[in-house]
Parts: C-alpha cells; structure tokens; sequence
C-alpha cells in the first residue's frame, strides 16, 4: 500500500531521528524565529497591516522565548568542553586557545540568558534582565569570534597541506579529497559563524545591520545548522 510504503520510507526513519535530537528542534524553531523576524520587517517596510504583521511577530517572540527555555542547564556542557579542550595535549595550541575561548564564550552566553528566563517568561520580572541579556550577547559574540579564529586557522592549515600533496600517486588522491571534504565543512561553519554574528553585534550597538538583514542571516545560519544535524543523525 501507498501508506505503508511512505511510512516506512527510510526518509521518515531519518526525519524522526533528526527531530528526536534536542539540536534538531532548536534548529528548525531557529529557522522560523529568524525567518519570521525578517517577514514581520519586510511587511512593515512594505506597509503591511498590523495584523499582518502580528502572526510574524509572535511567532519571533513565541519560539524565541521556547528556544531560551530549551537551553536551561546548557551552561555546564560547555564550560565542560572548554575544560576538556583546555586539557588537551594533542590539539594545535592555536585551535586550542581557540577551543576553549568558544566554548567559555558560549558558556558564559548561556549563563547570562538563563538569568533573564524567568523575566522573559513573565514569571518574575527583574529590571537587571536587559543588562544581563546585553552581557550575554558580548560572551556570545566572543565565542563566535573565537570560531572564525579557528576556522580561518584550519583553512590556513588545509592550504598548506594540500600544497605538499603529490595528487599523482594514489595516497595524494585520497588525501586530496579528504582536504577538500575539510575544507567544505570548516567554509560551511565559518560562514555560519558570520551569520550569527550579525545577532549580538547588531544587538549591542557595534553595527547598523536593520531586522530584515539580520533575520535573513539567521535565518542562514539555521539552514546550515539544520543540514548538518541532518547529517548527523543519517
């Protein structure tokens, strides 16, 4: 039958592994969050209704507000990372500064954003919330810049390895293709890492990126996001 034979698709088996992980929420909410920031922009520049623009609005504030309460305690996983990174013996110095300044940057991001739940959620407000939230922006801000650092390093790096490739002999062959595959994968993040970084920077005064710029670069970022988890969990 039709039914059984869409049910036991292995793409349905996939989809529902993908949505099973926490990521894969996240990434899919991100999606609409950012894409609904930058809809309720292009309809107010192009004069739309207020109730227009409401569902789109709400949508951004809806799904934000869900994303900050998924991330509660997400903290500790990355202030563990950064130790772990810290510790390393075996990890290039510089991708390991670089490592552990993402990591604490996202950790200290985290932290400060679990500050402002209770205030984002109506359950408590506190005036301090605004400045912790700004706070927040600057760790997550570090901890991207902190990623580009890196992956601006291992392209470097990937450069100087393929130069010494003898893409004649059978060995260079396969070393070449698995550069290119690394490098693929360290272009795709850096430009993710970009696209994030229009958020806080935007946030926080240091550029004029308006909503509709920083809603379509986000929802950029989430796209990738979405495919490599989807990768992940294949």
């Amino acid at each position: 039958m039709v039914a059984d034979a869409l049910i036991y698709h292995p793409s349905v088996s996939h989809y529902l592994k993908f949505v099973a992980t926490t990521v894969g929420r996240d990434k899919l909410l991100r999606t609409l969050q950012y894409f609904s920031r930058f809809y309720a922009w292009y309809l107010l520049r192009t004069n739309g209704t207020k109730a227009e623009i409401a569902p789109f609005e709400a949508m951004k504030k809806q799904f934000g507000l869900t994303r900050k309460l998924m991330r509660v305690g997400k903290n500790i996983e990355h202030f563990k990372a950064a130790a772990t990174a810290a510790d390393s013996k075996t990890m290039d110095p510089v991708l390991r500064y670089a490592a552990v300044g993402r990591q604490l940057g996202y950790a200290g991001y985290l932290t400060f954003d679990l500050a402002t739940v209770l205030d984002a959620a109506g359950i408590k407000k506190w005036q301090g919330a605004t400045r912790a939230g700004r706070e927040a922006y600057r760790f997550w801000a570090m901890g991207l810049a902190c990623s580009v650092v890196a992956q601006l390093y291992t392209l470097y790096q990937l450069k100087e390895r393929e130069a010494k490739v003898d893409k004649k002999e059978g060995e260079g062959v396969v070393e070449a293709k698995r550069i290119a595959i690394e490098r693929s994968a360290s272009q795709l993040q850096l430009l993710s890492d970009l696209c994030d970084l229009t958020v806080p920077t935007s946030a926080l005064g240091w550029v004029g990126f308006d909503d509709g710029f920083v809603g379509l670069a986000g929802t950029m970022s989430s796209l990738i996001g979405i495919y490599s988890q989807w990768k992940k969990t294949a």
